[in-house]
């Protein structure tokens, strides 16, 4: 079954020194490599910052568009993972080792899958 790991926390507010960078990248690599070598990677992407984002609502069948999320908590969107493992306590021990669970949250959730057109 498909879960999608969705990456919050908090956007860093200053520039981590070169070691941190690398001691992090290090540990997102680990991670990245364990998800691929277990076989259950499926697809992930990292998210620029949260101020880069559009939001669009229809509002009377108008269209809105404004620049950036509506955040009301400091934890944003950073990224996901998607993942093919047999269960629900499988997705949470690939959550539990995601480097994202230390410093935010890691929320599961079931990827729903459609029945795909016929050909």
């Amino acid at each position: 079954m498909r879960y999608m790991l969705l990456l919050n926390g908090e956007e860093p507010t200053t520039t981590p020194s070169e070691a941190e960078m690398n001691a992090e990248m290090a540990e997102w690599g680990a991670y990245d490599t364990a998800v691929h070598e277990a076989g259950i990677f499926v697809s992930s992407e990292a998210l620029q910052p949260s101020q880069t984002a559009t939001t669009v609502r229809l509002k009377d069948q108008e269209r809105i568009v404004t620049d950036g999320p509506f955040v009301e908590t400091r934890e944003v969107l950073g990224g996901f993972y998607v993942i093919d493992v047999p269960d629900l306590d499988t997705a949470l021990d690939w959550a539990a080792k995601c480097p994202a669970a230390k410093n935010g949250s890691v929320e599961i959730r079931p990827v729903l899958v459609f029945d795909e057109p016929e050909q």
